[in-house]
């Protein structure tokens, strides 16, 4: 399959993975599993799962050996970092709605395409920075169409908030560890490291920090002490939105880069709203269906605002002649 093709594929499996697993978290939370407890298992198992896929190949395993000890470091750094990510997102989702969650985290394709624009070539016009207020408005919007007696805590929204913030700056770091450089996205670039090895380091080091988490705070984490009702949840993040997503995801972005691999993630709020209405029976407002088609847009608009390279290129051609 061609480069770009296969990117999108997985970047498109990411997205229904990652959009599964709000809902997968509202069935554990029923059982009265708490959301550091759901995190605990999730990345061990997320990270379970990915080592055996990584052990499983020659190619795989080879890939790993190589990576030199400070990119294992970065790696598991980035693993920590997604503790801040999943930890904020999860945490609010115990009084926010799946679906109001979903709109609000969606401002990050936007913060990825602002970021992507500004590292490494100056950014050109104000597309992006235009597309990032849209999905500010349109998250605000989501919250203001709130019907009366239905808003979540504010310390849950604000909570919510901070997830896309996190995930952006986790986005554009992983992105550039897996060899994404100005000009080179879908490129076999040599000091790319390989997505396996990278998606096991990332949960890897999640898994050991809320480890960490679990045994300061002395949280029950045993088998015996989870509902045998919570477990189907509990593996379905553990497999899906951890092992599948993640994986999925470094892999489509090291093909066609992050703020193209955000773009097309824009389906997973449709994917969570849909599960969330068929499945918890949750609904939006007109308002909130606004607020969420604003953070579409600003998407779009923001993916296709022109960088400082390619309005040189565009206008003296010998340019990209010496590019290429």
């Amino acid at each position: 399959m061609d480069r770009r093709l296969a990117g999108i594929a997985l970047v498109v499996m990411s997205a229904a993975a990652f959009g599964a697993g709000a809902i997968f978290a509202k069935g554990v939370y029923a059982t009265g599993v708490d959301w550091l407890v759901l995190m605990f298992w999730r990345f061990v198992l997320g990270a379970g799962a990915t080592w055996i896929w990584v052990l499983a190949s020659r190619g795989r395993r080879s890939a790993l050996r190589r990576l030199p000890r400070r990119q294992v470091g970065i790696g598991l750094g980035l693993g920590v970092l997604y503790v801040g990510n999943s930890g904020t997102y999860y945490a609010g989702l115990e009084t926010v709605p799946a679906t109001l969650a979903s709109l609000i985290v969606f401002i990050y394709p936007a913060l990825v395409a602002v970021l992507s624009l500004r590292f490494g070539r100056r950014l050109e016009g104000r597309r992006a920075w235009t597309a990032l207020g849209m999905a500010l408005i349109g998250s605000a919007l989501t919250i203001g169409g709130i019907e009366a007696g239905e808003m979540p805590p504010l310390s849950g929204l604000l909570l919510v908030a901070a997830s896309p913030v996190i995930y952006s700056v986790w986005i554009i770091l992983q992105a550039w560890f897996t060899g994404e450089r100005s000009g080179r996205v879908g490129q076999d670039a040599d000091d790319a490291a390989d997505p396996s090895p990278v998606a096991l380091l990332v949960n890897s080091g999640a898994a050991v920090m809320y480890l960490g988490l679990v045994l300061v705070l002395a949280r029950p984490v045993a088998p015996a002490q989870i509902p045998a009702d919570a477990w189907p949840g509990i593996v379905g993040t553990g497999i899906i939105t951890s092992f599948v997503a993640i994986a999925c995801f470094i892999a489509g972005t090291s093909r066609i880069g992050a703020a193209q691999g955000s773009l097309i993630s824009t389906i997973e709020p449709v994917w969570t709203v849909a599960l969330a209405t068929v499945v918890l029976g949750e609904t939006l407002t007109p308002i909130q269906l606004l607020g969420g088609a604003l953070i579409l847009i600003g998407v779009v608009v923001a993916q296709t605002a022109p960088t400082h390279g390619a309005a040189e290129r565009a206008a003296h051609p010998t340019l990209r002649v010496a590019d290429e």
